[in-house]
């Protein structure tokens, strides 16, 4: 919603702080591949990861895949030739994952784990890795995308980042902070914090940058470019009047921004380092914001509403070929693009209720796919076969995230405090 809802936003500014991260499955699809994932064999010390647990969770947030109750399983193979297909055919399951690990002397554990056709009773694929405790959530989303590509063919996207903004304090004296978690929201890590809002976060394609808007300064807001891992950063719009919704484009080089040089918001595109006069590419009269550029860089969508209420068009980076995309509701904005360009989420208001819906734009066909009072700011996960979005509901405001095949839908955090903004990494 960016500049579009500055009432809302101000509302989820003003919310109360605190939290913890974690995830919470709250639905199901009837039509997703059966799975099962046994718990993993643990020889000497347990170090306390689920490792089965975090494959099973990645799997069933996909939407693409039902993960079998471990309650319900008729045993516990660990190896391919312990496995007994029958007892698994009886209960359903397509697929089977099995695995186990083992301590080593210096520390690092030895994991293995093998992914099974239960019907044909052959082993798919599988794999040995030999990794620090502190590696083993990560295996585990490695493990999840193997297991994922192998089934359906496309990359899973689970070891992937995703950054969001935090608010801590009161609203007399608030903190602001700019996080970049694991893709389902464990492990935070805090990258910047400000006592002025920061908002519109954007992953560079290479995953190494984050554009984003602060009012640090305390007189306008501005557009900053950070390295992740050096916390290097620099003010690369901070020009009179609105600089906001920094979006990258494919090849890094360039950002799409929200300026509002000419008196009111328009869309602009400038060098991501700062150093070139932004080109302007709009300039109707009324608000034009909230940019994302198509995956062959040769479009850009964006929110207006030139046509007398905010609704997504599309236009040729030129600025020529300005057509309206979607048509359906008298509210639709935040844009946001599968890596395939073939779908595009954006908040959409039905029965006055914000919610996050997609669209086929081959078949040009839309599908709501959250049932929130506020759902907003839809984020597409690496894979495009996830939106993460900003939940909100009385005085709790959470990330969550949405299968766009399946509508199940997942929390990626249980915090007391407001978080909003979400943005998905790309691919390592």
């Amino acid at each position: 919603m960016k500049m579009i809802l500055p009432l809302l936003l101000g509302l989820l500014i003003s919310l109360p702080a605190s939290g913890q991260v974690r995830i919470e499955i709250v639905g199901g699809e009837e039509a997703a591949v059966p799975i099962a994932v046994v718990p993993f064999a643990v020889e000497g010390n347990d170090p306390g990861v689920p490792i089965d647990r975090i494959i099973r969770d990645n799997l069933y947030r996909s939407g693409l895949f039902s993960p079998l109750d471990p309650d319900n399983h008729l045993g516990s193979p660990s190896r391919f030739e312990d496995v007994r297909f029958r007892n698994w055919r009886a209960l359903g399951s397509d697929t089977l994952v099995v695995g186990r690990m083992e301590g080593l002397d210096n520390g690092n554990y030895s994991v293995r784990y093998e992914l099974l056709d239960v019907y044909a009773g052959t082993r798919i694929t599988g794999q040995r890795f030999n990794v620090t405790p502190a590696g083993l959530r990560n295996l585990a989303h490695t493990i999840s995308d193997q297991v994922f590509e192998a089934v359906t063919g496309r990359p899973g996207g689970f070891n992937t980042r995703i950054a969001y903004v935090e608010e801590t304090g009161t609203l007399e004296n608030p903190t602001y902070r700019l996080v970049v978690a694991e893709a389902d929201g464990h492990r935070p890590q805090i990258i910047l914090t400000s006592s002025q809002p920061l908002m519109s976060p954007d992953w560079s394609p290479d995953g190494e940058r984050l554009a984003y808007v602060s009012f640090e300064s305390g007189r306008r807001s501005e557009i900053f470019v950070q390295d992740v891992a050096t916390g290097e950063r620099r003010a690369v719009a901070s020009f009179s009047g609105i600089n906001s919704a920094p979006a990258w484009s494919p090849d890094g080089a360039r950002l799409a921004v929200a300026l509002s040089r000419g008196g009111h918001p328009d869309i602009y595109v400038m060098d991501a380092d700062g150093n070139s006069d932004p080109r302007r590419l709009t300039n109707r009269g009324g608000i034009d914001t909230e940019p994302v550029w198509a995956p062959d860089g040769e479009t850009i969508y964006f929110t207006s509403n030139r046509g007398g209420g905010p609704q997504i068009y599309r236009m040729d980076t030129d600025g020529n070929n300005v057509e309206r995309v979607t048509f359906e509701g008298s509210y639709n904005a935040s844009p946001t693009l599968s890596g395939d360009g073939r779908l595009l989420a954006f908040t959409h208001r039905q029965d006055g209720q914000y919610r996050i819906a997609v669209m086929d734009l081959e078949e040009e066909l839309m599908r709501v796919l959250t049932e929130g009072e506020l759902d907003e700011s839809p984020s597409f996960s690496a894979s495009g076969t996830m939106v993460a979005y900003t939940r909100s509901s009385g005085d709790t405001t959470e990330l969550a995230t949405v299968s766009v095949f399946g509508r199940v839908q997942g929390q990626l955090t249980e915090f007391d405090h407001t978080v909003r903004e979400p943005s998905w990494g790309p691919l390592p």
